[in-house]
Formats: C-alpha cells, structure tokens, sequence
C-alpha cells in the first residue's frame, strides 16, 4: 500500500505482494540473481521497479523477488491477469540466465545453510542487524515465500473492525492456502512447513511474533502499548543502534502498518499461479467484508474471541489443514455457523456458499476456489502425487509442474 494514500476506508483499495523463487531451469536449485532481473529491466542496479500499476522489489535473500501491486489497486478480479503479465516478463529476462520463477511457499530442497546469499545492495544494514541477531541462514529467513494482501483502514474505528475480523479469520487460511509440503528434500509431515518455521525463527525473541493470531487490541494506542513498545523493549539489548525498532519488525500472521493505513494479512503461502492466489486473497477479502459489516456476529462479539484458542486452531491447521476440528460454538456463531464443531472443510464451504454470489468473483476465480475446495489446498494435490517418502527426482518433477502452472497461470490439478 501506498503511503500516499492512507485515507483508503475498508475494501476501498488492495495491495498485493507475491514472493517467488529464482531458479535454474534444469536442476531447480536456487539462482541468487534477484539483482540482475532488477538490473535487466532498467539498466542500472536497483532494489525497485516500478511498471505502470505494477511494481517489483528485492527480499532479504538474492534468489527471491517480489511482484506487487504499485501502490493500492482499486479492485483484486484483475490483478490474476497483471501479476500473470509480470512473471512473464521476469521469465523472459531471467532465459538469458537459464533460470526461471518458482512458485509455492517454500523450495522443496535448498540446503539454507549452504545457499543462502543476503541482498548485499542498499538497505543492507537493516538485513544485516537481522542477520547479526537471529542468522539469517535457515528456511525460517532465506526459504519462505508469501502473498500479502494489504487492507486499508482509515480511522481507528475502522482499524478495530478490521483487526478483530481478521483475528477470527487467520486460523482457517491455511487451509486453504498451504503450499509448503517439502522441505530438505522430504515430506514435512505439515501441509504449511513455511508457517512452522516462520512462526520460530525469532524464538530469541518470543515478543516479535506473538501467538501469530495478534492479541485483542483494537485501537492505535492500544497495539502501540501492547504490542510495539514490549516488542522494541525486548529488542533494545541486541539493536543498540535501533535499526529494528519500527512497526516493520511485528512478525504476527496480520500486522497493522499505521504509517500506510492499512493491516498486511502474511500467513497465505505463496501458490501456485496468480490466478490461485488471487482467488484464495479474494475470498478472505469477502468474507472480511461480512465480518466487518456485522453480517453474522457484533463487532462487540467478535472482540471476545480469545487469543489462545484461535491460535490453537491456527497451529492445528498447519498440519492437518481442513481436516482441523473446531469444537466451539461460540466461535462458529461468529462465522454465522450453528452447531458446536465443524473442520475447516465444513467452514470454508459455508463461507463460499455465503459469499460466492458478490459480482467481484469472475468465473475463473469462483472456479479456482471451487477447485481448491473440492481437491484441497495445494500441499494436498502435491502430496497426492508424492505420497509420504518421494524420491528427489519424483520431487523435482512435481515443481517442474508448478513452475509450469506458474508460467501459464494454471491451476494444480493433477
């Protein structure tokens, strides 16, 4: 989201970023050449390159770069279309090099350890406090690729709107979202292993990312008492120099950006073509609005929700994704749900059946969402092909597939 736009009201505007690995065509290990895309483009090396309402930037690591929206685009139908358009033409620039993008949230098989090269260009000193204190050398820093999708607010009324629906909401993305089934050449045993090890890779310091669901706070000043200031406290001892003590250092699953206006939702892996991606912000974005418009529950209500249980939810989903049970009528009321358990399954398909009749889902996107609802998320269909012990070569194969739906902004469906 643009900072010079921060009166935005709800849904008034969405800002998109999607993460994607850089890798060699023939055997998928990760290429560190994120500045020379950027270089390639424009002629001169840069950490940014705007095109029109599109935009791409540099990541903390060299083989990831991220498209994104430039600045808040007035509507997410079309974005399917421009994000496809991008990866095409960083495709293009990247065939010269041998290399291509990756998709999905994390590379099957990069030894961290070994491969990861920092940005080394400007900006550096605030990846190098990082990496001064937590080692930036594990999948938790150098292997995780994402979707944000940035919703604005424009008061604090409507930032305590907005937090407590996506408080109620994050423990079901994954699943729908998960694609991270591999890590170190193996099944992981978590449909979101990105999730896993993101949620630890500031365990030195617990305060960063919280429970990943953020607490119930729902003004400025109390996210600031609550959540910033203990955070920047807790930090002060390793960052003498205070180059981390900003609103960008909350690791939660949604962070709110006040100097943009807007909260950033972080948990959805990165999937496997924009049209998929698209699809899963969109419908998080539909059911937000209900949630925000008190279409099922008061606003008063959904302030109730305790932090430990939808943080439970949320750690049961990384594994068990929409097979995940809820046992808590209350919660399912806030859904506009009767009864006292349901999965996550049974969830999703009643907010679609709520939701899929808003003019804004396109057939493509109503059919992505319907593919995903009906085959599982993406770390189910590559499981399906991999089961439980696959072969380094069965591995390869399955992300030659992806990075071929990704090129012809194609869904998994195998």
């Amino acid at each position: 989201m643009s900072s010079a736009s921060p009166k935005l009201g709800l849904f008034q505007g969405y800002g998109v970023e999607m993460e994607y690995m850089i890798v060699d065509r023939d055997t998928l290990q990760v290429k560190p050449i994120s500045d020379e895309v950027l270089k390639a483009e424009v002629g001169e090396l840069t950490s940014d390159v705007e095109r029109g309402s599109m935009a791409w930037s540099n990541e903390l690591v060299l083989h990831v770069l991220e498209l994104k929206t430039n600045g808040p685009a007035p509507e997410l139908p079309s974005l399917a279309g421009k994000f496809h358009g991008e990866v095409q033409r960083v495709n293009a620039l990247l065939a010269p090099f041998n290399a291509m993008l990756l998709p999905t949230g994390a590379h099957p098989f990069m030894d961290p350890y070994q491969e990861t090269k920092l940005w080394p260009h400007e900006a550096s000193e605030i990846y190098e406090a990082y990496n001064r204190i937590f080692n930036c050398q594990g999948h938790g820093w150098s292997n995780l690729q994402s979707t944000h999708l940035n919703l604005p607010f424009k008061d604090d009324e409507e930032f305590g709107r907005l937090h407590a629906a996506i408080r109620l909401i994050l423990p079901l993305i994954p699943a729908i979202s998960a694609a991270s089934p591999v890590l170190d050449g193996q099944v992981s045993g978590l449909l979101d292993t990105r999730l896993e090890v993101y949620r630890k890779n500031q365990a030195k310091i617990p305060l960063i990312a919280g429970e990943v669901v953020p607490e119930a706070v729902f003004s400025e000043a109390e996210y600031e008492a609550r959540i910033f200031q203990p955070m920047f406290q807790a930090i002060a001892p390793y960052d003498p120099e205070g180059d981390l003590q900003d609103e960008f250092l909350n690791s939660r699953g949604a962070i709110a950006r006040f100097s943009r206006g807007a909260i950033e939702i972080r948990i959805i892996d990165n999937q496997e073509c924009p049209l998929a991606d698209i699809a899963v912000v969109t419908l998080v974005s539909e059911v937000l609005k209900k949630l925000t418009s008190e279409e099922w529950s008061s606003y008063q209500d959904q302030q109730k929700a305790e932090t430990s249980f939808l943080s439970s939810v949320f750690l049961s989903s990384l594994k068990k994704g929409s097979k995940t049970e809820v046992q808590h009528s209350d919660y399912l009321r806030l859904l506009g749900m009767a009864g006292e358990h349901a999965t996550l399954q049974e969830i999703w398909e009643h907010l679609w059946q709520e939701v899929q009749g808003e003019a804004v889902f396109t057939a493509e996107l109503s059919q992505s969402i319907r593919l995903i609802l009906q085959e599982g998320c993406l770390s189910q269909r590559i499981l399906k092909i991999l089961g439980s012990s696959p072969s380094i070569d069965s591995i390869k194969d399955v992300y030659r597939e992806l990075a071929n739906c990704l090129a012809l902004n194609q869904l998994y469906a195998p």
